[in-house]
């Protein structure tokens, strides 16, 4: 899967933890990454660890990134065990599950696991052990994992919270050799998500400079996906539905159990994003992403495919197994290298990057003051060759809000969008600014750097220089 501290989200969270260790930082517009971070302690976790432990950041960033892969995969081979009592289906599963940590979750912009430290990553142990809790009757450890999970990452653990309630009623049948009707088990899980719906925030009016925000981003409109995307989100129960079937027939009931309980928690919340979704005085509702619940049933897919192959394939066939583990890590290899043309496949602590972006956040991060403002071309994220690296988590210095990231972060934050809207709107045309345009920035907002294309326009005091790109000073 790779490592890329500072990608995408990890802009924001990394930002985040940073601040926390060093207040000083970040003295304009932090409200970008900050605001976000209130409905998670995910930041005060990390520093905290990192002033406990006094392990460097970019160590301890990578120890909780491998902590919590690790944690997904003991969580998915205790899911295998209690399903299938055969060793070679609960390895195949744990060795499929590793391969696809990148699989895309239809229409969603997820992967099943981030390439970085998110608090996604760690909320997804939680929930799978969570889940592996309620296969073994083991209902209050589940419950204290949730909560934990909840405290990371509150919409992603409200999906486990969903998922785990269908799971225990399929798994009355066996616990307690009682039969719950299709009827009270929708009952029952509906009346448990409908208590936690606030009802009066959606009504509100949209602000334009939010919505303009939430139209840079067409995966939150379920109706604007694509046939394929749709297949991807459709697709899955049916497969569940047809294992349920089928395990039930051959008398494999924990496996029919746990497929129904996927098959029910997907039909069910596919209905309340159509719902969510659906009608226009509810826009206020999609930033929500309830579609998201999709990465629980497609590591649910990968665990499942990987156990059956095993068990009905691989056996005990070395070749069988040497091509599978081949093909499956070698084709997302492949496409991981692809997806990262600029970078590392595995960017580790203290490796110098011949990424030139990266190249000039690090210039900057040491010779640029403290408190430097910067502006920089509003759509740099989509450049050729930066990977979507984010500029204040790498750079570690303030800078004019962007079109890609911050647009998502304003998406969630709408008090944000009049700040985000107006700055956006004074970097347009980036790409012909002159020095007049610089100083206008400077006038408006006080940036006084600027990281731009070199050779630089023509009027600008640049301290440092790559292939690519120059730091400024604006006069």
């Amino acid at each position: 899967m790779g490592y890329h501290p500072g990608l995408e989200d990890d802009g924001i969270y990394l930002a985040a933890v940073k601040a926390r260790l060093d207040p000083v930082l970040f003295p304009h517009d932090a409200d970008f990454f900050r605001l976000q971070m209130q409905a998670t302690v995910f930041d005060d976790v990390i520093a905290g660890f990192v002033h406990w432990t006094h392990i460097p950041l970019p160590w301890a960033e990578l120890f909780w990134q491998l902590a919590s892969l690790f944690g997904i995969l003991w969580a998915c081979h205790s899911i295998a065990r209690h399903v299938f009592p055969q060793a070679k289906a609960q390895w195949a599963g744990v060795a499929m599950v590793a391969a696809m940590f990148t699989l895309p979750v239809s229409g969603t912009a997820l992967f099943l696991a981030d390439q970085h430290l998110h608090p996604r990553n760690i909320a997804t142990a939680l929930i799978l052990l969570a889940v592996s809790r309620i296969l073994a009757a083991q209902r209050w450890q589940a419950a204290l994992l949730l909560i934990a999970a909840f405290l990371m990452h509150p919409l992603m653990a409200a999906m486990g919270i969903s998922f785990c309630v269908f799971l225990g009623l399929a798994m009355l049948d066996v616990v307690h050799a009682r039969a719950l009707s299709w009827s009270e088990r929708s009952l029952a899980a509906g009346g448990k998500a409908a208590a936690l719906i606030p009802l009066a925030w959606v009504f509100e009016p949209a602000s334009p400079t939010w919505l303009q925000a939430l139209n840079t981003r067409d995966y939150y409109y379920l109706y604007r996906w694509t046939w394929y995307e749709w297949l991807g989100a459709l697709g899955p129960p049916l497969l569940f539905w047809l294992l349920w079937r089928t395990a039930d027939k051959c008398g494999e009931r924990l496996l029919a159990r746990f497929a129904l309980a996927v098959f029910a928690y997907s039909v069910f919340q596919q209905c309340v994003a159509m719902l969510m979704l659906a009608p226009p005085g509810w826009v206020r509702l999609t930033p929500l992403q309830p579609m998201r619940y999709l990465q629980l049933v497609y590591f649910c897919i990968a665990l499942l495919a990987g156990c059956l192959l095993g068990k009905y394939c691989l056996k005990t066939s070395r070749w069988r197994w040497a091509v599978y583990l081949l093909a499956i890590n070698g084709g997302m290899l492949v496409w991981q290298l692809a997806s990262f043309t600029g970078s590392p496949h595995l960017e580790l602590p203290d490796d110098p990057s011949a990424n030139p972006w990266l190249e000039a956040f690090a210039w900057i991060r040491v010779h640029t003051p403290v408190d430097a403002y910067f502006a920089l071309d509003p759509y740099y994220l989509e450049a050729r060759g930066e990977d979507y690296h984010g500029f204040r988590a790498l750079a570690e210095r303030s800078q004019l809000a962007d079109m890609v990231k911050d647009a998502s972060v304003v998406t969630q934050i709408p008090e944000l969008g009049p700040v985000w809207a107006r700055q956006v709107a004074a970097e347009k045309g980036w790409n012909h600014f002159q020095l007049g345009d610089f100083e206008r920035l400077k006038r408006d907002f006080g940036v006084d750097w600027a990281l731009v294309s070199y050779p630089q326009p023509s009027g600008l005091a640049c301290d440092w220089h790559n292939s690519s790109l120059a730091v400024c000073r604006i006069p």
